[in-house]
């Protein structure tokens, strides 16, 4: 592995560390001290603690050890293992956190559910955005996610609704149901607000003297491909190169500091792009 590719690596599972510890903190610091069920295997973990106290930590590991199986067989052997480094990961975090958060932050429920449905989302996404997850019902998100381009935050959506309903059976209270259903639809916004985000992307178009030397920069130093067609300028009359470039959100800054850099006058138009398929960006999924 070169050097850049171990940088990455090491980012990536650092980013997915990261990502897990928030989720657990959402769950761990104010939906389970409220006795809120949210979705996922970790809202079914967390019906198994309210009834039997067996921690949730264990029963999240359990659980998600028959999902591994079905990860491997359709998403392959590099997202087997990082889907045991997350299951292994949050479920320490939720053996270890308790430890530390022995009391409710705050006691309104509508309003633990909001904050930990919201930080258990970006927790989440984060882990997604970097190629973790956290098992449970993020597999069949993925899966799903892999074949058809439906937003992983609708599915897990979908998947929630039986195991908070299942709650009632539980706790006998019309009121936990609908607390889940309040952190079900804000994990399942936050989630794909944040995914959405990331994968925000810009078209740029570029009019300067000095086209060359940015669609080389560009090409060379931050591997992104530049389109290059002719233009005239009508009051002018001089023939020009315009490049037309479709980036990253987090190349745009890059991006616009070699514009700068090469050519000070250079006349540029931003657009935001819904949406980008082809070599280096989504698939096309129908």
């Amino acid at each position: 592995m070169t050097k850049t590719e171990i940088f990455n690596f090491i980012k990536s599972y650092f980013f997915i560390t990261l990502g897990l510890f928030i989720n657990a903190l959402g769950w761990v610091a104010f939906l389970i001290p409220a006795k809120i069920v949210g979705g996922g295997v970790t809202g079914l973990s967390s019906i198994i603690y309210y009834i039997t106290d067996f921690p949730v930590g264990f029963s999240v590991l359990i659980i998600n050890a028959a999902l591994i199986l079905l990860a491997i067989k359709i998403l392959g052997a590099k997202f087997a293992v990082t889907s045991i480094y997350g299951i292994v990961t949050i479920s320490a975090f939720f053996l270890i956190l308790p430890q530390f958060i022995t009391e409710p932050i705050i006691t309104d429920r509508f309003m633990s559910a909001l904050i930990g449905g919201a930080i258990a989302g970006v927790g989440i996404a984060i882990a997604f955005i970097n190629g973790g997850n956290s098992g449970g019902t993020d597999i069949i998100a993925l899966i799903i996610n892999k074949y058809r381009n439906v937003p992983p935050g609708r599915i897990i959506l979908y998947c929630d609704l039986g195991i908070i309903a299942s709650s009632f059976f539980i706790s006998q209270s019309l009121e936990t149901v609908v607390y889940g259903y309040v952190v079900m639809a804000v994990f399942a916004y936050t989630l794909d607000l944040v995914i959405e985000g990331a994968k925000q992307s810009y078209q740029l178009t570029v009019m300067s003297t000095n086209s060359h030397l940015i669609a080389d920069r560009i090409t060379t130093e931050l591997g992104r491909g530049v389109t290059c067609i002719k233009g005239t300028g009508w009051y002018t009359k001089n023939e020009i190169d315009v490049l037309i470039i479709i980036i990253r959100k987090h190349d745009k800054t890059k991006v616009m500091r070699i514009i700068v850099e090469s050519d000070k006058n250079a006349f540029i138009s931003q657009a935001k792009v819904a949406a980008v398929f082809g070599l280096n960006f989504e698939k096309i999924r129908y």
